[in-house]
């Protein structure tokens, strides 16, 4: 009996792994995805079919608002951006690729601070918020009930007792430590709180792989934030086994804060159903900077590749240097090739990665394509004061971005991100002089993989296999 069950199982493992394989082939979004998942699935389909359920999903469906609900609110911003539009002669890079991933335009009269660490970053978003006459909403993938986290939950109640009306989002994946008690705190005080572990996001049907991983924080309309810190003490470099975290992000202004409310409002209506657009402002205010910006949103929803589209255009239009640094090195083939095209173009190729680990498999995976870049001129920085977060560059003059999206495969297909791009000759002259900084922080990497210790010589190899879904 027990023979029969046994082999009727085996048998159900290897009809599902061969069904899935096909699946694979049809919808993987890289050919070395597909066969990654293929081989795995018939060579251990005990082991790859429960994980193909949780993490072999290509694309993430029904995700959006559908943008008929936000249309009045695009078509305004649109038409504002008309008004606003960006002035030819300060456009030198072409922004059409990067309006075409976004669905939106970029627009002149924006403004934007540079934050540069923890520090400075909670004490803008907290200044913001206690400021706050309306409204303030706010996403974080983590957040963490410590001494920071604890901070927020205060100013938040704080807000939601002069009266104004304050939303929280955060990710299941991201925040599964935060305790319910701390979100149950919020709500009683009268935070609009959309319950990780309840939404209809990333946590629906066998989709955990797919994290919302942005970062945002919107008062009154008028003000913004984006970039790479999340809420917990390490981000204040606390963590003794972490030490200094650097890390990147901006505050907001102008009518590109009215592109990043309206990507929350898409992730709300996703969280919960309920949409915010008639209860916003929309009325963009023009800063003084008055520089050309525009918000690129992507996630596994778009119906292109839309992360590495971004990157491999900003790397195709530099011509003097691209500087990129990121916490995760796992690019895919077009952005390896596009990073060693313009390398041998004699651009000044540079990649700011940690010294520091924080995931391991991403930290080795990394070494296996150092060599290959290198070879064509590029320039690799590893970061050694400290754990790296950021994820930001610079091409030439022209354009500079700060935001959520790490240069590996997750930010690129399985990640929902954001990066606010500024097509500035003083928005790229800033970030310029910030990682200027960092590299001379840094230890520029010289030897060879052959030449790494054993466990990075041996395991980087075996960690780029993961590459689909790290």
């Amino acid at each position: 009996m027990w023979t029969i069950i046994l082999s009727l199982v085996v048998v159900a493992f290897y009809s599902l792994a061969i069904l899935f394989s096909l699946r694979a082939a049809q919808t993987a979004r890289t050919p070395q995805g597909a066969v990654g998942w293929a081989v795995f699935l018939l060579s251990a389909p005990h082991l790859a079919v429960p994980l193909y359920l949780f993490l072999g999903h290509h694309r993430f469906r029904g995700y959006r608002i559908a943008r008929r609900e936000s249309e009045q609110v695009v078509e305004g911003i649109k038409t504002f951006a008309e008004i606003a539009k960006a002035d030819a002669q300060t456009m030198r890079i072409n922004p059409r690729p990067f309006e075409k991933i976004a669905h939106l335009p970029v627009c002149r009269g924006n403004g934007a601070d540079l934050l540069i660490d923890g520090e400075a970053t909670f004490r803008a978003i907290f200044d913001a918020i206690d400021a706050a006459k309306t409204y303030v909403l706010i996403q974080f993938y983590i957040v963490r009930d410590d001494e920071l986290g604890l901070e927020l939950q205060e100013k938040l109640i704080d807000a939601v007792k002069r009266g104004v009306r304050v939303r929280f989002l955060t990710d299941a994946v991201g925040s599964y430590s935060l305790p319910k008690a701390y979100l149950e705190t919020m709500r009683q005080a009268g935070v609009e709180v959309a319950d990780p572990k309840k939404k209809r996001g990333p946590n629906y049907r066998f989709q955990l792989n797919y994290r919302n991983h942005r970062k945002t924080v919107i008062v009154d309309g008028h003000t913004g934030f984006i970039g790479g810190h999340n809420v917990g003490v390490e981000y204040l470099g606390q963590d003794p086994t972490f030490g200094p975290w650097r890390d990147t992000h901006l505050r907001l202004h102008g009518p590109i804060v009215q592109q990043l409310q309206l990507i929350f409002t898409e992730d709300w209506h996703w969280a919960c159903g309920d949409d915010l657009i008639a209860l916003l402002e929309w009325t963009g205010e023009v800063s003084e900077q008055d520089m050309n910006a525009l918000i690129v949103a992507t996630g596994p929803g778009d119906q292109t590749e839309t992360g590495a589209m971004m990157f491999f255009a900003a790397i195709s239009e530099a011509k003097e240097r691209i500087w990129i640094a990121t916490p995760y090195f796992v690019p895919d083939l077009d952005i390896t090739s596009a990073l060693q095209n313009a390398a041998l173009r004699g651009v000044d190729v540079r990649i700011l990665v940690p010294e520091v680990i924080d995931h391991k498999i991403p930290w080795l995976a990394a070494f296996s394509y150092f060599d290959e870049i290198r070879k064509c001129g590029a320039r690799v920085f590893r970061y050694d004061a400290g754990f790296m977060h950021q994820k930001v560059f610079v091409v030439d003059d022209t354009l500079a971005a700060v935001g959520t999206t790490n240069l590996d495969n997750r930010s690129f297909r399985l990640n929902f991100e954001a990066m606010a791009l500024f097509f500035d000759d003083r928005a790229a002259e800033a970030i310029a002089s910030m990682l200027s900084d960092d590299f001379a922080s840094s230890t520029e990497l010289t030897r060879l993989l052959r030449e790494q210790p054993s466990r990075i010589r041996f395991g980087a190899p075996i960690a780029r296999l993961f590459s689909p879904i790290l």
